[in-house]
């Protein structure tokens, strides 16, 4: 899959977020470009998208789940970073006490670590 197929397939999973949680695109709509709001329901968004994707295990992003889907998902020259930043930021969670909190954390660092090879709808 390339990037753009990559960012159409999230963008279904996006539309069931958004109404979900509530969130406008003027709150979630440049995440992808490190552009992180920090309130309940767009950390709660957030969480929401990496669900759909089933990445998200006991209330916290799962390293083995999401190495799988960046093997599935992503382009074969993003694998590497993607995964090394995963292996970076996993462990951001655990400063945090709710899955909504959690996963918003490690999703940031996630982009902070290798901005280039951050995917998000």
């Amino acid at each position: 899959m390339t990037r753009e197929q990559l960012k159409k397939t999230l963008t279904v999973t996006k539309k069931q977020c958004m109404p979900k949680t509530g969130v406008t695109e003027e709150k979630v709509g440049r995440i992808e470009q490190g552009v992180f709001h920090e309130e309940k329901n767009v950390m709660c968004y957030v969480t929401c998208i990496y669900k759909s994707i089933q990445v998200v295990k006991n209330e916290k992003l799962n390293k083995e789940l999401v190495v799988k889907q960046i093997d599935i998902l992503y382009p074969a020259d993003m694998r590497a970073a993607a995964k090394k930043s995963v292996a970076k930021c996993i462990g951001v969670q655990d400063n945090y006490n709710t899955e909504c909190e959690r996963v918003f954390y490690a999703a940031r660092c996630l982009y902070e670590d290798d901005p280039p090879n951050f995917v998000f709808p």
